[in-house]
């Protein structure tokens, strides 16, 4: 059986650009939603393929793995990455498609495309939505669709590694909030689903790499600085089974008044 040191060690080389998540089979797992959010996308990415001048924008496209489980698409297609290493990793799973993918300095900037652009706009686990730019570059009657990472999504994980975290009066992540900035923004909600499942870590590699490829679960993560708290969670894996987790995630859709 692998030490701590070796497991570590093991989840500290996992190259973690991209958001392929395969790496995790056997040894973490995660309930998905019941609404299928690839096979959403790639629908409504389908239904305007063949459309002369239609047009869609998957933003914060991470490695463009998700994107590019679509059938096919419209006959401009562009997508937005703002983490360097996520860029050509995303131009090379793009290429099938011909999909244009633009580098973004910040993912709360705005938006470098023309007023009323798209018809369709996406994006799974936006770290951020400027809703106000999202309004701007659709088109009439165009369509914002994404899957959100809920409001203390994995807090079991994050508060052993940190201890307890304060609430906020207005969670980034709370659905109720997205729904008033997308009205505010001038948009329709005409769809809000929310889910949460259930997540295991079988080893304490799999927490490295999880914690090293989802840098925001807690900010300040490397090896050496939480070396105690992982050592503590590898014992109670060993000890006890998987670590359990919630996985909390919710969907929105809204439309631009023609």
């Amino acid at each position: 059986m692998p030490t701590f040191e070796e497991l570590v060690a093991e989840g500290s080389a996992v190259p973690a650009a991209g958001w392929d998540f395969s790496w995790f089979d056997g040894r973490a797992s995660e309930e998905r939603p019941p609404w299928g959010y690839a096979r959403l996308l790639g629908e409504r990415m389908a239904a305007l393929a063949g459309v002369p001048g239609a047009a869609a924008l998957d933003l914060q496209t991470g490695g463009g793995e998700v994107l590019a489980t679509i059938p096919a698409g419209p006959p401009a297609l562009v997508a937005t990455e703002s983490w360097p290493p996520n860029v050509e990793v995303a131009r090379r799973n793009l290429a099938r498609l011909g999909a244009r993918v633009v580098p973004l300095g910040d993912e709360y900037g705005d938006l470098p495309f023309g007023d009323a652009t798209f018809d369709l706009i996406v994006s799974r686990h936006p770290v951020g939505v400027r809703w106000d730019e999202v309004a701007r570059v659709l088109k009439p009657g165009g369509t914002y669709l994404s899957q959100d990472v809920g409001h203390r999504t994995v807090a079991e994980l994050y508060e052993f590694m940190m201890g307890p975290q304060p609430e906020s009066d207005e969670p980034n992540r709370e659905p109720k909030w997205s729904v008033l900035a997308a009205e505010q923004a001038g948009l329709t909600v005409v769809d809000l689903r929310e889910f949460r499942g259930r997540m295991e870590f079988h080893d304490i590699a799999a927490v490295v790499y999880f914690l090293r490829k989802v840098i925001w679960t807690v900010p300040d993560f490397s090896v050496d600085a939480y070396r105690d708290q992982l050592r503590r969670l590898h014992e109670r894996i060993e000890t006890a089974g998987p670590f359990v987790a919630t996985s909390v995630r919710f969907l929105i859709e809204a439309i631009k008044k023609s």
